[in-house]
């Protein structure tokens, strides 16, 4: 039996020091709310109480002090390893981490996000199921996390859902929505689905044990993306990391994977809450760069035909097959002046 508070408390010092190097990645307003976030998850303040500014104040000031001690103390940063069972293993060893501690019913996941920020993650363990050829891993209590919590995360084959990350996630869209009620948007469409906004907790719940599957289908997608793009890709995501082209790029696999997988699944079940939901969150570089998706969306809510969505699904698993290889071939050429030109093609 492994010290569970030992390994919480090394996994959550590797996601300060991640914190520490690329908090400064994210705009200072993405930066604040992602900020007002993690002070919720770290209190344990439910999602309907109001924070108080006072102390959110204070606790920023407070991490911002504790995340320059670790650059100057840390400046190769440098991660922990993970002491388990007797064992040293490396922080990005989740294979090797997961074999022992998800026998007590516990999950671990570390890997590199957007700008090449390192992720790590400790939860309890609710399910794991073999998916042909994937392995879905829900988790429900989170135990140590970094700034970003990615709801969903892919590794190899493995699926990771992150279900109280899930419910955050759901949570700040429906505040986004009161804030602004405007009834005639995607995320109004949805929220009417679940069953209207007299029972906000209750919807929530719903939309929780529905957007999970979504979430498993756009990480499918993302597999199955892979596949066709190959581990070139992976190795030019690195030599892009923290420029615009990286964000181009994650965004061309992104609407790879829905095309080929996340939309015609969801279409083909009939999940309309979760189309709208989906649309709802169809925004920023993914909209820029494929507005017919959105154009089709619109068609369907007018017509109640599908027709257009399907034709967005096809147009668009071709197009952007095509855009990802001439982005590979520029890799292959031209590596000095990559960031430039993948721009270039947009």
């Amino acid at each position: 039996m492994f010290n569970l508070n030992q390994l919480s408390d090394t996994v959550q010092n590797n996601c300060h020091i991640s914190d520490a190097y690329h908090a400064g990645n994210y705009s200072m307003c993405t930066f604040l709310l992602k900020m007002r976030e993690y002070y919720r998850w770290e209190q344990q303040i439910p999602l309907s109480q109001p924070l108080p500014k006072s102390e959110l104040g204070e606790w920023l000031v407070d991490r911002e002090s504790m995340w320059q001690e670790i650059t100057s103390l840390n400046p190769d940063e440098e991660y922990l390893s993970l002491r388990i069972n007797n064992k040293d293993l490396g922080p990005f060893d989740s294979t090797a981490i997961n074999e022992i501690i998800q026998k007590e019913g516990y999950i671990y996941s570390s890997g590199y996000g957007l700008f090449s920020k390192p992720h790590f993650f400790l939860g309890k363990l609710q399910k794991k199921n073999i998916i042909e050829d994937y392995t879905l891993a829900v988790s429900s209590r989170e135990y140590a996390r970094d700034l970003t919590a990615p709801p969903a995360m892919l590794q190899g084959s493995t699926i990771f859902i992150r279900q109280e990350s899930v419910r955050r996630f759901i949570w700040e869209k429906i505040e986004e929505w009161q804030w602004k009620k405007k009834p005639d948007v995607p995320m109004a469409r949805a929220i009417e689905l679940y069953g209207g906004d007299s029972n906000i907790e209750h919807i929530l719940d719903k939309m929780v044990h529905q957007e999970t599957k979504s979430m498993f289908y756009h990480e499918v997608g993302e597999i199955k993306a892979g596949n066709i793009l190959g581990k070139q890709w992976e190795e030019m995501l690195i030599t892009l990391a923290r420029s615009k082209a990286e964000i181009l790029v994650r965004a061309v696999r992104d609407l790879l994977a829905d095309c080929i997988y996340t939309l015609p699944t969801l279409l083909e079940r009939d999940y309309k809450p979760s189309l709208h939901f989906y649309f709802a969150n169809f925004s920023g570089i993914r909209k820029t760069l494929f507005p017919e998706a959105y154009d089709a969306y619109n068609s369907w809510i007018k017509s109640n035909d599908t027709a257009p969505l399907y034709r967005a699904c096809d147009s668009g698993k071709n197009r952007w097959h095509e855009k990802a290889q001439e982005i590979l071939a520029l890799y292959r050429q031209e590596r000095s002046l990559l960031e430039k030109q993948i721009e270039l093609l947009f």
